[in-house]
């Protein structure tokens, strides 16, 4: 039964978040980057990895509306669910940075799928133009961070987020971490998508749905687990960092790749709908972050609610 896949699926989730937050964290002090330039990078790329294996997975099945709405549907839950859940958990606080260069990177990449997709299919062509996108941004980013991040302030945690480490171990152990959570991440992702299938399969809804939905909030539960951690621990900029990082690398890796490997016809209703509502919600986020510079447990609220109306319009279809 494989419903049942769930519940280890949720445990494995655990304990790859907590791996990969500590272990980014300690990574990022050891190297001297800031540890928002991390979630944007390591973190963002390491929680994507399961829709980038559903993408590709349902592509090459000819699942194609699952793959282009697992993209969507994680974007949108990533913003509404995601950091709505974090922000109600403990209101976070916004870096500079998020607002002046990764939110408009994240609002861009939202806008290029929309332009690439409009003509009704996404080609070889477009997945290179995202690819390559993606590649220079975050070799800026890594140049940014590297340059803010040469002063010594701040780098007397590194003792605690690499476990107690010094040195050379200290470096091996945080990249132990990341991968043995990123591992943790992809496992139990995996086990619960393929629980949540099997329940919506049983219920019977399209694969389109099933991607928006079902397919794109088991692939998003790394982002939700890390993020939850991260606002925990008090590693805000993780937390914000780590879903618009993963927001840019949907579209901008994610599609690329998955449009490399077969080209894609984009679902009318996708292009109609969804898109939308994608564009929506990484347009609110800039609002709720300049006020105070933090997004609050209310502005958190707005969030939940308003990805539950989505929600609610969605699932009669």
């Amino acid at each position: 039964m494989d419903w049942m896949l769930a519940i280890p699926g949720l445990v494995l989730l655990v304990a790859g978040g907590e791996g990969l937050v500590r272990g980014a964290s300690g990574l990022a002090l050891a190297a001297r980057v800031p540890p928002a330039v991390v979630g944007l990078t390591i973190v963002a790329a390491g929680t994507s990895t399961p829709e980038l294996v559903v993408s590709v997975q349902s592509a090459v099945g000819g699942n194609v509306g699952m793959a282009i709405g697992n993209v969507v549907g994680s974007n949108i839950f990533n913003i509404g669910a995601i950091l709505g859940l974090a922000a109600m958990v403990r209101p976070l606080r916004v870096v500079g940075s998020t607002v002046r260069l990764e939110w408009p990177v994240m609002m861009l990449a939202a806008v290029l799928l929309v332009v690439v997709a409009r003509d009704g299919v996404v080609d070889h062509v477009d997945g290179g133009g995202l690819l390559a996108t993606l590649v220079v941004f975050t070799a800026y980013v890594v140049w940014l961070g590297r340059a803010a991040g040469a002063s010594d302030e701040g780098f007397e945690e590194m003792v605690t987020a690499s476990f107690g480490a010094h040195g050379a171990r200290a470096l091996a152990t945080n990249l132990l971490a990341i991968v043995v959570g990123v591992a943790l991440l992809a496992g139990g992702s995996t086990l619960l998508v393929r629980g949540a299938v099997a329940i919506a399969g049983a219920v019977g809804v399209s694969d389109t749905v099933i991607g928006l939905t079902i397919v794109a909030a088991g692939t998003s539960t790394p982002e939700l687990v890390t993020s939850l951690v991260a606002s925990r621990r008090g590693r805000d900029d993780i937390a914000i960092a780590n879903v618009v990082g993963s927001n840019i690398f949907n579209v901008l890796g994610i599609l690329g790749v998955t449009a490399l490997v077969r080209s894609l016809d984009v679902p009318e209703v996708i292009l109609a709908r969804d898109v939308w509502w994608m564009l929506g919600a990484s347009g609110l986020l800039l609002p709720l972050m300049w006020t105070g510079w933090r997004v609050s447990r209310l502005e958190g609220g707005v969030l939940l609610v308003g990805f539950l109306a989505y929600l609610w319009l969605l699932l009669p279809a």
